[in-house]
C-alpha cells in the first residue's frame, strides 16, 4: 500500500499504527519528499509531521529545497498536533535566510495556541531561530522572560530547558 493510503487509513490515534507506516516505508528513497507532500492534505498533516519528526530523529536530514517546502507549508497546518511535530522538528531544520520570516510567523502565531504543548515549543523555535539568525535574539530573551511570568507550569518547564541549553552553549 502506498503511504498515502495509509496515512488516511490511519485513525490518527494509534501509535503502534504510524510506527508500522513509518517502519514500512522510512527507508524508501522518497520517504521524505512523499511525506512532504502530505503536509498540504489536512486528513495526513498530523500523520506526516509524526513521520517527519521520527525520520528526522533518527538521524535523517532533509536538502534545503525540502526543507524550504516544510517551512512553505506552516500556515496551512490545521491540527494542533501538526503545529506540534514541526516546532518539535525545528532543531533538525536548518533555516535558511529565505525561510526567515515564513518559520517567525509561524511562530509568533503558534506562541498563543490555546495548546501548551504548542506555546512550548513555540518558545522552543524561537531559542533555535535565534541560535541561527542572531537578529532574533533580543526579541527572544523578552518571549522567555514574559514566558517566565505568564505561562503555566508545564510551559515554565520547557523554558527552564531551554534557558538551561541556553546558557551551556
Amino acid at each position: 500500500m502506498h503511504i498515502e493510503q495509509e496515512m488516511a487509513a490511519w485513525d490518527g490515534k494509534s501509535a503502534a499504527s504510524i510506527k508500522s507506516i513509518y517502519a514500512a516505508h522510512k527507508a524508501t528513497d522518497s520517504f521524505a519528499d512523499d511525506i512532504i507532500s502530505l503536509l498540504e492534505k489536512e486528513a495526513c498533516e498530523s500523520g506526516a509531521t509524526w513521520l517527519l519528526k521520527a525520520w528526522l530523529e533518527d538521524g535523517n536530514r532533509l536538502d534545503q529545497i525540502q526543507t524550504a517546502k516544510v517551512f512553505g507549508a506552516l500556515n496551512q497546518l490545521e491540527h494542533w498536533q501538526a503545529r506540534l511535530h514541526v516546532l518539535q522538528s525545528i532543531p533538525y531544520l536548518n533555516i535558511a535566510d529565505a525561510d526567515c520570516n515564513k518559520v517567525y510567523n509561524f511562530l509568533r502565531l503558534t506562541l498563543v495556541d490555546q495548546n501548551k504543548f504548542v506555546r512550548a515549543w513555540s518558545y522552543n523555535g524561537f531559542y533555535e531561530l535565534s541560535r541561527k539568525h542572531a537578529e532574533y535574539e533580543k526579541e527572544t530573551r523578552q518571549y522567555l522572560e514574559m514566558a517566565m511570568r505568564d505561562e503555566a507550569p508545564s510551559v515554565k518547564a520547557r523554558i527552564r530547558n531551554i534557558m538551561k541549553k541556553s546558557a551551556d552553549s
